[in-house]
């Protein structure tokens, strides 16, 4: 049966099959979308939070720094820096932030933010017979790592780095440690000077890996609490030193430590993979993903018991986190800690917003909270939480599909919500790229991301 179709004032006759072909898209005359992609960089850095230390690098103006509409960034920022650099890893302190970085000239550490303490190196201003110290850096500046004249540029770059409240710890490829800033409390690994001035200070501190571990080991990660350094070795041992008031450098008392020692407890003979820490309590994890927890407990973090000790000062084996399954990661915050099973469940404990809404905030006994509110879904099932971090008062989790959900304090913004309200439920950060490492600040957060194109 033939069909016909007006066009125009004539008419044109054809089959049902004929009008299929006619219909058709040329599939020829498509245009392929192909997005415009900025750089050709593996990483890019977004930035939120507390804006006027510096720690956030995205001034280049003093002027506009220090208006008072510039004081906090709301919402995901990329950094400038991560446009023209490669950056491999971030990490931030109390009101700053080093940069790793892999750059034609050499240089191989960044840092922006306060250096009241010079954790960020020695920096001037000025010129080189009148120089002046610079006590805050609003853009990431080179920091210069002495170097021994046989070393090479691929010897310095950064393995591991973490930072304290004033002290910034790196360790290099070459297994070479350097320290700087604030030592009141040995957390530089050095002996404690009475009096010591560390503003304008050019004093790092460079610790060879042997010294601390042996010629048969070596060091693979770094971790600083708020004024204590932990060394992760490839053998699974860790070592400490700095302040041990609560207990948090786990070498069996309460004193304040210079000396890089080798701590043991319940640890001694477990394989450790893991070490966090955001303030003076401590979680570690072994290979078998068994807990382990030393330093500050008033709120339970550590023991549920009802005589517990409130501060321990060896590690130990932790029997709260027995039965939730096999735990392969950790964090640690001032007042509450966080699990994360193989299963990807994200359980929370303590004391703070722990991401169970405005009415729980404390819990001795880890809780789950529901895979739907870290995105999973009828049309994303299986979708599922594989990284976990913490501040001293904010926590936040990665899923899968790369997505960022933070919950806690919000004073200044840095969960990167668009507000300064606090957020009792984990909720998803807008950034515009796949999260792969958080690094999160007492008040501003840093996130290492790949590109989606």
């Amino acid at each position: 049966m033939l069909k016909s179709a007006r066009i125009g004032l004539g008419i044109r006759w054809y089959t049902a099959k004929a009008k299929r072909s006619v219909l058709a898209q040329d599939q020829s005359k498509v245009k392929e979308y192909t997005p415009k992609v900025t750089d050709n960089h593996e990483h890019r850095v977004y930035v939120w939070g507390f804006q006027e230390t510096g720690a956030l690098g995205l001034q280049t103006s003093v002027k506009k720094a220090k208006e008072r509409y510039t004081e906090m960034v709301h919402h995901p920022t990329r950094l400038q820096f991560s446009n023209n650099n490669e950056i491999t890893d971030v990490t931030a302190g109390y009101g700053f932030t080093a940069y790793a970085v892999q750059r034609d000239d050499g240089e191989t550490l960044f840092g922006s933010g306060l250096n009241t303490d010079s954790q960020l190196g020695f920096q001037v201003k000025g010129n080189a017979k009148d120089p002046s110290n610079l006590d805050v850096i609003i853009y990431p500046t080179a920091i210069k790592l002495p170097r021994r004249q046989e070393e090479t540029d691929e010897d310095m770059q950064v393995k591991s780095m973490s930072a304290g409240r004033a002290h910034l710890v790196v360790v290099t490829k070459n297994g070479t440690v350097f320290t700087l800033g604030n030592n009141s409390y040995g957390q530089c690994g050095r002996s404690i000077i009475e009096d010591e001035r560390y503003s304008g200070s050019a004093l790092i501190h460079r610790i060879p890996q042997e010294d601390i571990c042996g010629k048969e080991d070596e060091i693979t990660h770094v971790e600083c609490g708020q004024d204590h350094t932990m060394f992760l070795t490839k053998n699974g041992r860790i070592y400490t030193c700095g302040w041990g008031a609560d207990g948090q450098t786990g070498q069996g008392n309460y004193h304040t430590a210079g000396q890089i020692t080798l701590i043991g407890g319940d640890i001694a003979k477990e394989k450790i993979v893991r070490v966090t820490c955001s303030s003076d309590c401590v979680l570690a994890l072994n290979e078998a993903g068994d807990v382990f927890g030393w330093g500050n407990s008033e709120y339970g973090q550590l023991d549920d018991s009802e005589h517990a000790e409130t501060q321990i000062n060896t590690p130990r084996a932790l029997k709260l986190t027995k039965g939730i399954g096999r735990i392969k990661d950790v964090a640690a915050g001032g007042s509450f800690c966080m699990a994360l099973t193989d299963e990807g469940l994200v359980y929370t404990w303590g004391f703070g917003i722990l991401g169970f809404g405005p009415f729980v905030e404390q819990t001795s006994r880890p809780q789950h909270l529901l895979p739907p509110l870290f995105g999973r879904n009828d049309f994303s099932n299986a979708t599922t939480v594989v990284s976990i971090g913490c501040g001293v008062f904010h926590m936040g989790a990665v899923n899968s599909d790369g997505d960022l959900f933070m919950w806690g304090k919000n004073r200044f913004g840095h969960l990167g919500l668009g507000h300064k309200k606090d957020q009792f439920f984990p909720f998803k950060a807008a950034i515009n790229g796949k999260v792969s490492k958080v690094a999160f600040g007492v008040d501003h957060t840093i996130a290492l991301c790949k590109p989606y194109f």
